[in-house]
């Protein structure tokens, strides 16, 4: 059974989103379809079909998340420290074709969010910067091409 690394924040998140559908959108699931059921003929309604389906997805995704919780390896960054990149670090780095500074924590595939400079611990970028030090530079190989970045600044929390 593989872990998967996340913050506290990302597990606190899953739970939530986990608690919602179970105690939340599932009886509004099971009240639609038995709603559409009392409309009579199965066969031709489409509310009923739709219920289903809305079911289906809502029962997968529970079981998804039951599984990352699970298999949840949840990392305090507030207890972290270090010279080196590793997962939960925030890295501010200098595109140095832009000479753009950017700012990127860090963080599980579940919790990934660029618009708010969170990047997957899978990402291209992550892997080329985990076991750096500020200082260092970095080419990344992105799907729009290689860049090249300097670590300007390594922050925990």
């Amino acid at each position: 059974m593989n872990k998967v690394p996340m913050t506290v924040g990302g597990f606190e998140t899953l739970k939530e989103e986990l608690r919602w559908r179970q105690q939340e959108e599932r009886p509004r699931i099971i009240e639609a379809i038995s709603e559409a059921r009392s409309h009579g003929d199965l066969s031709e309604n489409a509310e009923y079909h739709a219920a289903k389906e809305s079911q289906s997805l809502n029962e997968g995704r529970v079981n998804e998340l039951e599984d990352l919780i699970a298999r949840a390896d949840v990392i305090d960054v507030s207890k972290l420290s270090g010279d080196k990149i590793k997962f939960g670090a925030t890295v501010v780095l200098l595109d140095e074709d832009t000479e753009e500074e950017k700012t990127y924590q860090i963080v599980g595939d579940q919790e990934a969010d660029v618009k708010a400079g969170r990047i997957s611990i899978s990402s291209p970028i992550a892997r080329a910067l985990i076991g750096k030090e500020v200082g260092d530079e970095v080419e990344v190989n992105a799907p729009g091409g290689a860049r090249g970045y300097e670590i300007v600044e390594l922050r925990w929390a």
